[in-house]
């Protein structure tokens, strides 16, 4: 491989990190032009660790002539079970036990086989083995993600030259660089989409940062809380708290995130989340939809929580529509990207009601109104009630769900 080549892969795996290519499409742009270069690279594997609330990290994987695997294997958490045996016997964690940057093996009869993935190896046909470890500075580590590893694998009968080695040792350099900038992109698209929402992630992204930036927007307001949360607090076992709020809080996110809407503010085990449509009442048409999957998800939940003696609950609901402010406020130091408004504080005012209405879902006048006609005709009213810190009161209404029973249990 002459010097205008390795010059030429330099540049573009750097450009591609710059470009913000994708992980997979950086190796396998890497290693199609590695072999066309003559460099007889036949299987290519690299990992990197992340931030996210549930995958550890990420596996890329690169075939020649083999189009159909997996490009992309995200893996769980190594600490313990098999997947922690799996990572003690790898290649990888001798690489970071030991310290050491690189580790090759000739793969055939001749050769002992101190790694299990050398067998493996040997019954695709594989001469040689080589895995590199390309560490980063404590100031360029974010979290457990402090290191690119990566492994090389040839079939030509004699192996990896000497040269070929020290070449793919030079060249994985700058891929390793290309592919911790893709997944640090990655993490920021992750993190602030978990911890702001969807919507709120995407705007910041954006650019829309400033203090003080907001938008004015018609939306629907969704508050929702827990039956008896301070109850099953003091009754059940301080370890059981967070898996009762994780549990009811997936039920209740993923409603709302499969009907359109975007969750903005975890408060405890209350949640405040807003639908948008061009036609207002299409997004009224969603919350109920969300409404739906929500107690169906949490009658499944209270069934399976219940059969393993787990304290079990159900979710109050409120839904508003109103004109609020959305976008960041806070101090200078410290926002918040979130909604502020009357509308706000009624949605609230209207959740707090439930309990004593006794009705699990109370909607204001307003959402009654703006819902479509076959939407309004599922909903009943239950009369006129103020709210604590309206002037007005106004009449609510819930969901008329027949004969079954209000506990939902």
């Amino acid at each position: 491989m002459d010097a205008a080549r390795i010059a030429g892969l330099t540049r573009w795996v750097m450009e591609a990190g710059l470009n913000g290519m994708m992980e997979p499409e950086i190796l396998h742009g890497f290693c199609n032009r590695l072999v066309e270069a003559g460099l007889p690279v036949s299987r290519v594997n690299m990992i990197i660790d992340t931030l996210h609330p549930v995958y550890e990290g990420r596996a890329f994987r690169w075939r020649k002539n083999q189009a159909d695997i997996e490009p992309v294997v995200e893996y769980g958490r190594t600490h313990e079970g098999e997947a922690a045996e799996n990572w003690r016997r790898s290649t990888y964690y001798h690489l970071f036990h030991t310290g050491d940057d690189m580790l090759r093996r000739r793969i055939g009869p001749e050769h002992p086989a101190d790694f299990v993935v050398l067998d493996e190896l040997r019954g695709e046909g594989q001469t040689d083995y080589l895995a590199l470890a390309h560490r980063f500075a404590a100031e360029g580590s974010i979290g457990e993600m402090d290191c690119v590893y990566s492994s090389w694998t040839t079939d030509v009968a004699a192996g990896f030259s000497e040269d070929q080695v020290s070449l793919l040792r030079d060249l994985a350099l700058p891929l390793a660089l290309a592919v911790k900038c893709a997944s640090l992109a990655r993490i920021t698209e992750t993190l602030v989409t978990t911890y702001l929402g969807r919507d709120a992630g995407r705007r910041v992204l954006s650019g829309r940062i400033a203090r003080g930036v907001t938008d004015r927007i018609q939306a629907i307001l969704w508050f929702s809380d827990l039956r008896g949360f301070t109850h099953v607090t003091e009754a059940a076992e301080p370890e059981q708290i967070i898996p009762f709020l994780n549990d009811y809080a997936e039920a209740i996110v993923s409603s709302i995130h499969d009907a359109g809407g975007d969750v903005l503010k975890l408060i405890g085990d209350g949640i405040l989340a807003i639908f948008t449509a061009e036609d207002p009442a299409q997004a009224c048409r969603c919350a109920l939809d969300a409404e739906r999957r929500m107690r169906a998800r949490i009658g499944t939940l209270n069934k399976e929580r219940a059969s393993n003696n787990l304290p079990v609950t159900n979710a109050y609901l409120a839904l508003h529509i109103g004109e609020v402010f959305y976008g960041n406020i806070g101090s200078q130091d410290r926002l918040d990207f979130t909604v502020v408004g009357p509308a706000v504080n009624e949605v609230s005012r209207i959740a707090a009601l439930c309990r004593s209405v006794e009705r699990d879902v109370l909607t204001s006048s307003a959402f009654f109104s703006t819902a479509s006609e076959s939407d309004r005709a599922a909903l009943l009213s239950v009369g006129r009630y103020a709210l604590r810190g309206v002037v007005r009161p106004q009449e609510l209404f819930t969901l008329d769900l027949g004969s079954m029973d209000n506990d939902r249990t």
